[in-house]
């Protein structure tokens, strides 16, 4: 891991330790392991057969379903004799953290049914403790095999979050809370060959994508024994090509 991911998943593990979150998720891993007393206990039988899969198997399903919305050939997605089923419970195939831009729909980028998708959205896809919790929940609850963080081209809060930066200047409200999430990989980005932007967007994804690795005790140990894979992407605006981030 590079000197970065590595600042910023101390940093990271810091705040959680701050705030009491490593006592909530030990305990809410006891639950699970015990008697589910932290989480209502899933179907016995999935609802969606077809999304148990393997991580890979995850990945190509979503990268497919993209191809798809690119060629604007997208399934008809029958909605209405789907909920029956949902009503019993849910097994996502894989959870997507993208950002809160309403130009960005993971369920719509990648083909998806109800139920298909476990989604978090926040500006900037940037990580957090309720992100984090989120993301746990649906790997050890749900069984989802695979997390995917999700970028996207022209991102408002990483563009801000430069122009913060560069200009010393503080934004108003909570957006500080932003620019600091953001600030390892701006600084990171700025002095790099290329678009500052673009450059602080795909390293954005890739810290982000290593915090998630790291985020013990529930994620790092799913990652370490190969239940669940992490990748990260970003979404082109343009041509709504999702472009995997290595």
């Amino acid at each position: 891991m590079c000197h970065l991911c590595d600042d910023r998943s101390r940093s990271y593990a810091t705040s959680l330790a701050r705030r009491g979150f490593l006592k909530l998720a030990g305990t809410t891993a006891l639950g699970l392991a015990t008697a589910g007393v932290s989480f209502a206990a899933p179907p016995k039988s999935p609802p969606k057969a077809e999304n148990v899969l393997t991580p890979d198997a995850a990945l190509d399903r979503l990268m497919k379903g993209n191809q798809r919305y690119v060629e604007g050939i997208s399934k008809r997605h029958d909605f209405k004799h789907e909920r029956e089923a949902l009503t019993k419970g849910q097994n996502p195939y894989a959870g997507v953290l993208s950002c809160a831009d309403s130009r960005i729909a993971p369920e719509y980028a990648f083909d998806t049914g109800r139920g298909d998708l476990f989604v978090c959205r926040v500006a900037g896809n940037v990580i957090n403790d309720d992100i984090v919790a989120s993301l746990e929940y649906a790997v050890s609850v749900l069984k989802t095999p695979l997390i995917m963080v999700l970028g996207h081209q022209a991102c408002g809060a990483v563009d801000a979050a430069i122009n913060s930066i560069k200009s010393g200047a503080t934004l108003p409200g909570h957006l500080p809370s932003l620019v600091s999430a953001l600030a390892p990989a701006v600084k990171a980005a700025i002095g790099q060959p290329g678009n500052n932007l673009d450059n602080a967007i795909r390293q954005n994804v890739v810290l982000t994508v290593a915090a998630i690795k790291t985020a013990t005790p529930i994620l790092s140990k799913a990652v370490e024994e190969k239940k669940i894979g992490v990748v990260g992407a970003v979404y082109n605006l343009a041509s709504g090509r999702v472009a995997l981030v290595n």
